[in-house]
């Protein structure tokens, strides 16, 4: 049998174009490209405004990584930039096939490992390590499992996570207009015309971005049997009702008001040892395969604000999709504006599957990538 040898095996194509250097991992499943080098600088004195560099003038490296024939539709990436604060030990943009997260925690949970094992912090602790990461929706503390020169188990602390209803305004096309009073209590939930399934009630919290919740039963269907293609047919049905109809709003920045996707759960909110699943789809309907750490974040904030769980107590949540599990739990009540909200202790495991070099051909007319769908 011929093989090349080690040297060979190694060594790039000839090429002229761009090259990029990449670290795969994935966390529950969810895949994350951690791309290294061949990104010319990103731009930008805050990490919200490297986020909008990035997706005016840099989209089509986006692309490019994200989208075949090197990714594929529900490929996940993260970009090291500089940070803004000496605080953190690294700044990161998260990316996706449709542009540009605020927040991301399976790849929290993964940057953590990767932080460590790459030296991006010069000195491991045991039995954790901190490795504070700036994200766009704000700093966020991972604590690594260190252990004889290993790294483990990855648990994060959220940015204040919280229910999202006071001053929300909804508008239907020639009806009439609804507001929601500001008060001390929050309006847990609203009511959106779902084409294909009329009016539906949905709960929406932030958890570093902003995800509308709604029982997979309400569509009949299960989040750990249904077709997937179903559950992603309900779930951008939702997405899109609540875009049009619901105006988000974050006291920090405007930039943080959009709404990143629909959590379809099996309507187990009360607390309970054994698992509660749920399946997100967000962005142009990616379906994330892990339980979605930044989901958890939302979904712990709701379930506290409605009673249902107590502080400190830990729950564990399930990938409709891959079954693989995160445990979350409410450890603090902090406050975000005019919203009361938590911080969010996230738990998973994320592991490596590649490394890559990555080339762009000059004469690829395919060199931007594309997608089928």
């Amino acid at each position: 049998m011929f093989m090349l040898s080690w040297r060979w095996r190694c060594r790039p194509p000839p090429h002229q174009g761009g090259k990029f250097y990449v670290v795969d991992m994935h966390t529950g499943g969810e895949p994350l490209r951690i791309i290294v080098s061949g990104y010319p600088e990103v731009k930008g004195d805050s990490i919200l405004s490297k986020r909008r560099y990035a997706r005016e003038h840099l989209d089509h490296l986006r692309r490019a990584l994200m989208f075949e024939p090197r990714g594929h539709a529900d490929m996940y990436g993260a970009l090291i930039v500089d940070s803004e604060t000496p605080k953190a030990d690294l700044a990161v943009l998260f990316m996706h096939n449709e542009g540009y997260s605020t927040m991301c925690g399976h790849a929290v949970i993964a940057l953590g490992r990767f932080a460590v094992d790459y030296k991006l912090v010069k000195e491991p602790q045991t039995p954790e390590t901190q490795v504070n990461i700036l994200c766009p929706c704000g700093l966020v503390q991972a604590f690594v499992e260190y252990s004889d020169g290993k790294t483990g188990r990855v648990r994060f602390l959220s940015v204040p996570a919280f229910v999202f209803a006071e001053g929300a305004f909804l508008s239907t096309e020639g009806g009439p207009e609804r507001f929601y009073i500001v008060t001390e209590t929050f309006v847990a939930d609203v009511t959106v015309e779902v084409e294909g399934f009329g009016e539906l009630t949905v709960d929406i919290s932030y958890g570093g971005a902003f995800y509308a919740f709604i029982d997979a039963q309400r569509f009949g269907l299960d989040v750990t049997k249904s077709r997937t293609r179903d559950l992603v047919d309900a779930a951008t049905a939702v997405t899109k009702a609540v875009k049009s109809q619901v105006k988000l709003y974050h006291p920090c920045s405007e930039d943080l008001a959009f709404l990143y996707g629909t959590i379809l759960t099996d309507g187990k909110e009360e607390y309970s040892p054994e698992p509660t699943a749920n399946m997100c789809v967000f962005a142009e309907a990616q379906v994330d395969r892990s339980p979605t750490g930044s989901g958890v974040t939302a979904r712990v904030a709701l379930q506290y604000h409605k009673g249902l769980i107590q502080m400190n107590q830990t729950r564990t949540f399930q990938s409709g999709a891959t079954g693989s599990q995160f445990t979350g739990k409410a450890v603090q009540e902090v406050e975000c504006g005019d919203f009361k909200g938590v911080v969010v202790e996230v738990s998973g495991r994320a592991f490596y599957t590649g490394v890559s070099r990555f080339v762009q051909e000059t004469e690829d007319q395919l060199t931007t990538g594309f997608l089928l769908k």
